[in-house]
């Protein structure tokens, strides 16, 4: 799954565009996620991360 946060499970939230005259379509939302390297019991893994959890520091990476 592309948009979706292996750490956090962050996935996709939906909503409506509100224009001016007030008129509803749909839409969605999704997180900024990467595909980096992350050590994982000691082991490079490859995994799905949003940027706020490689910024707060809840994964590792592996270099």
């Amino acid at each position: 799954m592309g948009k979706f946060c292996e750490v956090c499970h962050k996935g996709i939230s939906h909503g409506n565009n509100v224009s001016h005259s007030h008129r509803k379509t749909r839409r969605t939302w999704a997180p900024n996620t990467q595909r980096i390297r992350v050590l994982v019991n000691g082991a490079p893994q490859r995994m799905t991360v949003c940027t706020r959890c490689m910024r707060s520091g809840k994964v590792e990476r592996a270099i």
